[in-house]
C-alpha cells in the first residue's frame, strides 16, 4: 500500500460539495436580487428625472406660445383697427 492515501486526506465527501453548491446558489440568488433592486432604483430615478424635464419643457413651450400668440393678437388688433379706420376714412372721402 505504498500509493494509498491516508484516511481524511482523500477527496472531499459529497455532502460538503452539496452544501457548497447550495451556498453558491444562495449567493447567486442574493446577487440577482441586489442587481434587480439596483436596476429598479435606477429606472425610478431616471423616470423621475425625465418626467421633470418633460414637464419643464412643456411649461416653457406653453409660455413661449402664449407670449407669441399675444404678440400676434396685438398686431392683428392694431392692423384691423387701422383697416377699419382706413375704410371709414375712405367711405367719407371717395377718390
Amino acid at each position: 500500500m505504498v500509493g494509498a492515501t491516508a484516511p481524511g486526506f482523500g477527496q472531499q465527501s459529497a455532502p460538503s460539495q452539496e452544501s457548497s453548491s447550495k451556498q453558491d446558489m444562495k449567493d447567486a440568488e442574493q446577487n440577482t436580487k441586489a442587481a434587480a433592486k439596483d436596476t429598479g432604483h435606477a429606472v425610478k430615478k431616471e423616470t423621475t428625472k425625465v418626467y421633470g424635464k418633460s414637464k419643464e419643457g412643456t411649461k416653457r413651450v406653453y409660455h413661449a406660445t402664449e407670449n407669441d400668440s399675444k404678440k400676434a393678437w396685438d398686431k392683428t388688433k392694431d392692423t384691423t383697427k387701422g383697416a377699419v379706420q382706413g375704410g371709414k376714412d375712405g367711405a367719407k372721402e371717395p377718390q
